[in-house]
């Protein structure tokens, strides 16, 4: 690989940087591989063993929240820098971790990347701490280089841009995902959501209608298997009235109230509804999505009866224009397997389908 020169704008601005190379076009590379969620990392074992690893461990192998088991936000494959060798090249997300007053031989490799004149430039800054390159030796690939002079300034940057980076990936992965899963729509489930919601939805044609009434429309995957989760989504709209519907307690009882109304774990017993896990708490977290407040939830689920249960993300959303209350939501019925992928999925077909994201990943 040709050394990387980090021009002091692009360094302290953090914006994207590419290159190709020994001049090598794009038309020449080969496409990028790797599983959805899936991050190569490289980094000298010892650094991934000591303080440095713990902060890496807690951005990219953090635990989803409101989960029944541990899960980890992304699927982390540790690699020595000095055996990345071209095949592992190819994966679609690739992070290269150092600092440069390391001298293991695995730091070394990494560092022998950087110019003297761009050590000199993050030396005179603490602040700089991470490079972005897309597609540096396979085309639809991130390789992210995250450094500083010593441990202790990394260990501060990564800190304080934990949730920056999380997100550069997690929305990385999204807008993979959406290419495959909303290459073709649903019409019919199109055109029930503007009938009975008023709102525009663009479904997956995997998804097919498994409920529609005025201000309710539920759909699912039609084939689940022992391999395959079973995954819904659904949707509901109501009146907006005042703040208060926006509190976490006032959430969860919309929630149930929609669930008892309309979902069944069987459609022939009543009592099989759909209710919230009161033992796991749920996490909620607010955003701004299109201008319009919105609190995620994610958390578990269970039937009345006790004869299923799973994992679900939903999100509440204000439309003050409007005055209406939009409570989207994905839930998952996959046992003793993981849900992470899942759930990953719901994220992309509620976030991508239905409203128009102003993302910024701040890096």
């Amino acid at each position: 690989m040709k050394a990387i020169y980090l021009s002091l704008l692009s360094l302290c601005c953090l914006f994207l940087f590419s290159c190709e190379e020994n001049g090598e076009s794009n038309s020449a590379k080969p496409k990028a591989r790797g599983s959805i969620g899936e991050i190569i990392l490289a980094i000298d074992s010892t650094k991934w063993a000591g303080p440095v690893g713990d902060e890496l461990r807690a951005i990219f192998e953090a635990d989803l929240p409101g989960m029944i088991r541990s899960e980890s936000l992304f699927k982390v494959r540790r690699v020595d820098p000095r055996a990345m060798t071209r095949m592992l090249k190819m994966y679609t997300n690739i992070v290269y971790v150092t600092t440069f007053d390391d001298k293991k031989g695995g730091s070394q490799v990494i560092n022998g990347q950087f110019t003297p004149e761009s050590k000199a430039k993050a030396a005179a800054d603490p602040s700089i701490y991470s490079l972005r390159m897309e597609d540096e030796f396979a085309i639809g690939q991130e390789v992210l280089y995250l450094f500083g002079n010593t441990e202790k300034e990394l260990i501060s940057n990564l800190r304080k841009h934990k949730d920056q980076l999380q997100n550069l990936f997690e929305i990385r992965e999204r807008d993979r995902l959406a290419k495959a899963l909303l290459a073709r729509k649903n019409a019919a489930a199109q055109s029930d959501g503007r009938k009975n919601l008023g709102i525009e939805i663009m479904p997956p044609v995997s998804y097919q209608i498994a409920k529609s009434v005025p201000g309710f429309l539920w759909l699912r995957q039609p084939t689940p298997t022992q391999d395959r989760p079973d995954i819904s989504v659904f949707f509901h709209v109501e009146d907006y009235k005042n703040e208060e519907q926006t509190f976490p307690e006032n959430i969860l009882q919309l929630r149930d109230s929609i669930a008892k109304s309309h979902i069944f774990g069987d459609p022939e017993n009543p009592n099989s509804f759909m209710t919230s896990e009161k033992q796991i708490p749920p996490a909620f977290r607010n955003l701004v999505i299109n201008d319009n407040f919105t609190v995620e939830i994610r958390g578990t689920w269970k039937t009345n009866d006790l004869s299923m249960g799973g994992t679900y993300l939903g999100y509440l959303m204000i439309d003050e224009k409007k005055g209406k209350l939009y409570y989207m939501e994905g839930f998952v019925y996959f046992p003793n397997e993981l849900h992470a992928d899942a759930l990953r999925e719901i994220q992309t077909v509620l976030l991508k389908t239905n409203v128009s994201w102003s993302e910024k990943t701040g890096l």
